[in-house]
């Protein structure tokens, strides 16, 4: 497969590795991004990558709750000068509104009545309205004992850039105390998961073959290399250890009191977290860029 420049810029952007390393990384791999990834981080030239963290859509997140339930919803728009503008913002809490109260999945809330008409229906008044494409993305619910909400960069109560859901056990006004503080951990961290229960198997056996490679790599090249057993019942071991400590939500320090993990705290305050939400506005959508310099230039000539 031919390795494009294009190809390397992506992989560069997404692991901060040297350019003529991108493009070996790449050649080794075939030009498989996701291969390419791992060969660079087991040659130690990486650090793991999110591709989700180069957003550039715009929008916003709209977050409610009620007891036992919380709703968070995405609208994106083509410009933040929409996502300022206070009809996109009152239609945002309407929809989230909406959602709390009647939906359970982004489908259901499309087809669910506004105003008298379909939300799916709202949504095209309002692009003919404000002049500017829109987008009903995503919707995610969250119930339990008492479930807490934050917006991280809020526009106004309950808009933002980055919404967060937490439901607990325990009692209530205990909940609701910590709840925020553990909400806002997330939106800090952007755990990928709740408890090493819950990490995708997937994701556990590709970071496994990592480390293997890595841990097997750099003994060889040692002054003093380590027995194979050293290796593969400790050093492996412990990497993994700290993979899901860092990318657990329980297994987390605590951003409050970096002394205890999430988990401890919340034994701490006598709450469980049983689940959690965190959604950012453009996760995951790649935009496209633009040369605003070559833009002028081609609207003056045609000017």
């Amino acid at each position: 497969m031919a390795i494009t420049a294009a190809m390397v810029k992506e992989l560069r952007e997404t692991t901060g590795a040297g350019m003529m390393d991108a493009k070996k990384a790449l050649t080794e791999t075939d030009g498989d991004m996701d291969a390419a990834v791992d060969w660079l981080r087991t040659k130690g030239l990486a650090k793991a990558a999110k591709k989700a963290d180069r957003v550039a859509a715009e929008g916003l997140v709209g977050v409610q709750v009620t007891t036992g339930r919380g709703v968070a919803i995405e609208i994106n728009s083509e410009t933040d000068f929409v996502a300022k503008n206070a009809d996109f913002q009152q239609l945002v809490r309407e929809i989230s509104a909406v959602a709390l109260e009647a939906a359970t999945d982004v489908e259901v809330l499309r087809a669910t009545h506004l105003n008298g008409k379909p939300v799916s229906e709202v949504l095209t008044d309002a692009i003919a309205r404000i002049g500017e494409n829109m987008t009903l993305r995503r919707m995610h619910v969250l119930e339990g004992d008492t479930v807490v909400s934050y917006v991280h960069n809020a526009a106004a109560d309950g808009l933002g850039k980055i919404g967060v859901l937490v439901a607990l056990n325990g009692p209530a006004e205990k909940a609701q105390a910590i709840g925020k503080q553990f909400a806002m951990h997330i939106a800090a961290t952007n755990p990928v998961s709740l408890s090493e229960a819950t990490l995708d198997p997937v994701v556990l056996e590709r970071e496994l073959q990592v480390q293997t490679a890595k841990a097997l790599e750099e003994n060889a090249s040692s002054d003093k290399p380590k027995p194979e057993a050293v290796i593969q019942n400790n050093i492996i071991p412990g990497r993994m250890k700290k993979f899901v400590a860092e990318n657990t939500l329980l297994g987390q320090p605590f951003v409050i009191n970096p002394d205890l993990t999430v988990e401890q705290a919340a034994k701490e305050a006598g709450v469980e977290i049983t689940g959690y939400a965190r959604v950012m506005v453009g996760e995951g959508i790649e935009k496209k860029e633009e040369d605003f310099a070559a833009e002028v230039a081609k609207t003056l000539k045609g000017a």
